[in-house]
């Protein structure tokens, strides 16, 4: 299938962000991969929180306002909205998280999530892939 839209989880964001080993060379690999082939990659503002808040305990915070920054000017941020949050929590979803950006994903029509959680996803409507096995069928 030809991805056109593909949202980025949490994870793999901080697998390159971190260089969280073995994972950060096939997260940045389908990051790359997709800019050169003009797939637009998006994510929440959820996660974009989550993630500064992580960087900025480990990084600490001008380092944490640096990456922020860098992931602002890649991705298309999505916005996580009421109606999100309510499907999320009134689906069958076992991380109410997980599902709020399932649904940002839908709303925004990503055709792909690409994340390292893939067993809080096995309620989603779209495919689901880790960042490996993206590689390997892309």
């Amino acid at each position: 299938m030809a991805y056109k839209r593909i949202f980025i989880d949490s994870d793999v964001l901080l697998d390159v962000l971190l260089e969280r080993h073995p994972y950060c060379s096939f997260s940045q690999r389908v990051l790359t991969k997709a800019k050169h082939k003009g797939i637009e990659m998006g994510t929440s503002v959820l996660v974009i929180a989550n993630i500064y808040s992580i960087m900025a305990r480990t990084l600490g915070k001008v380092e944490a306002k640096k990456n922020t920054m860098r992931l602002l000017n890649t991705l298309k941020i999505f916005v996580l909205d009421v109606g999100c949050i309510n499907l999320a929590i009134n689906s069958n979803f076992d991380d109410v998280e997980e599902g709020m950006q399932h649904f940002v994903a839908t709303q925004n029509r990503c055709d792909l999530i690409v994340t390292r959680n893939i067993k809080d996803y096995k309620e989603s409507q779209i495919p689901v892939l880790s960042a490996e096995h993206y590689l390997n069928i892309t």
